[in-house]
């Protein structure tokens, strides 16, 4: 450890990469903490926040102890703005936590909601109208955000024309719509299958 720390401080070139790492995986750790914090995962923000802290501890006091070395600034800021871009590709990449697809169909004949069903989805289908649509079908479906690009291609699929929004979900409680089956209003049907 002794020999590292001295090829860091005897080396500027070592320190600035050092620091330039240090900043990607401390903002990495924060741009992923806000993300899961908001979504509700506490414990684990907590967690990658204090692993952040101590990283940003040990990058800043390298960089305002040589702050007359103008690489070292160079290196933290770039460390920061590459953190930025890790953090939110990694977030994407593990898709911690639950979107809501509100899906639009208007072609009848496509009947998203069986479709979606028979492939695994639990799906809340309203009935709809439009101006100049004989009928309109208004799909609430909620997922892991890992599964929403599969839900996506497969509504192109069978409707192209389909119009869908996307909504992250704070908070979700039970892995299905199974507790509406009995108190549903007149016009909502229920279409669930356990995945």
């Amino acid at each position: 450890m002794q020999t590292l720390l001295y090829l860091i401080e005897t080396y500027p070139a070592v320190l600035a990469l050092a620091i330039f790492c240090a900043r990607i995986v401390d903002v990495t750790f924060g741009t992923i903490r806000i993300l899961v914090g908001f979504r509700g995962y506490r414990l684990l923000a907590a967690l990658i926040g204090f692993c952040e802290a101590a990283i940003w501890i040990i990058a800043a006091s390298k960089v305002i102890g040589h702050v007359d070395h103008w690489y070292l600034v160079i290196a933290y800021a770039a460390g920061y703005a590459t953190g930025n871009y890790v953090g939110i590709t990694l977030e994407r990449r593990l898709g911690v936590g639950r979107e809501l697809a509100r899906i639009i169909s208007y072609c009848a004949s496509c009947n998203l909601a069986e479709a979606l069903t028979r492939r695994g989805y639990s799906v809340v289908e309203l009935a709809g109208r439009h101006r100049g649509a004989a009928s309109v079908q208004v799909l609430y479906v909620v997922d892991r955000r890992r599964r929403m690009p599969e839900l996506l291609r497969l509504v192109h699929e069978l409707d192209p024309a389909a119009i869908y929004t996307i909504t992250d979900v704070k908070s979700c409680h039970g892995e299905d719509v199974h507790a509406l089956d009995a108190g549903a209003a007149p016009g909502i049907a229920l279409r669930s299958k356990r995945k």
